[in-house]
């Protein structure tokens, strides 16, 4: 499939999408949101392919929606066509995606990022919501998921204010799992990538489920959610390679059932 406005490639089980609309800093129109759904769907459907890895570019991850789109916008419009619906799709991935983000990640584009299971960032990257500024709110997961990784008051600054954080920063408040030299952001990426693909993917993919659950759900859901997830996982055959190779101290060989 030939697309516009980003990049797919694989690296062996990995899939790369990268966000390439570099003139206006990937700034993310429906064009570019619509490929990349359906890049995301590709890479979930295919069994070649364990981990999806989301990139942009080294000025700009993605400096936000595309501003020039949305001015005219109504809000009779934005309602009937339940604008920003669209952004919704990266939650419905079953795979384990990694945000690989270099430079600017601004508004969308750090909702995006923030969407992903994995966050690296190069020392270069940069994180805000300005949407304030601009007279809206975040309105593709910003205001929640931001405030689930770094907490109420710190969540509160950013959103209220629109203060940009360096990658450090990111880092301290747990938005980013780890920061990078920018010119290892990739290859650190497809490392992280490849661990996860040599994996169980079945139990890959539990996994992700239950982490998520956690912030979906009150405690005591989220433990009985987990505790079926790791029930149903013993009528695999990988558990029993898996826990056979440990105790004959060698590496296990996952089938995938």
């Amino acid at each position: 499939m030939a697309f516009e406005t980003i990049l797919v490639e694989t690296k062996g089980a990995v899939g790369i999408i990268t966000l390439n609309r570099p003139k206006a800093l990937n700034a993310l129109n429906a064009l570019l949101i619509r490929e990349m759904n359906a890049a995301l769907s590709t890479f979930d459907a295919d069994k070649a392919v364990g981990c999806i890895i989301l990139t942009g570019g080294d000025k700009a991850f993605a400096a936000g929606a595309d501003i020039r789109e949305m001015k005219d916008m109504t809000f009779r419009q934005v309602t009937e066509e339940n604008f920003l619906e669209e952004w919704d799709h990266i939650n419905t991935i079953r795979k384990p995606i990694i945000a690989a983000v270099s430079g600017y990640c601004l508004g969308g584009g750090f909702e995006f990022a923030l969407a992903a299971d994995i966050l690296i960032a190069a020392e270069t990257a940069r994180f805000a919501l300005p949407e304030v500024t601009l007279g809206v709110i975040p309105g593709g997961g910003g205001t929640q998921r931001l405030a689930h990784a770094i907490g109420k008051s710190k969540a509160m600054e950013m959103i209220l204010s629109g203060r940009m954080i360096d990658a450090s920063e990111a880092e301290r408040l747990g938005v980013a799992a780890r920061v990078v030299p920018s010119e290892k952001l990739l290859e650190e990426a497809i490392s992280l990538a490849e661990k996860i693909t040599n994996l169980s993917q079945p139990v890959i993919t539990s996994a992700k489920r239950a982490v998520r659950a956690a912030f979906e759900m009150p405690l005591s859901e989220g433990l009985a959610f987990e505790r079926k997830s790791i029930h149903a996982l013993f009528a695999l055959e990988d558990q029993k390679e898996g826990m056979a190779a440990f105790l004959e101290k060698r590496k296990p060989i996952f089938k995938g059932k």
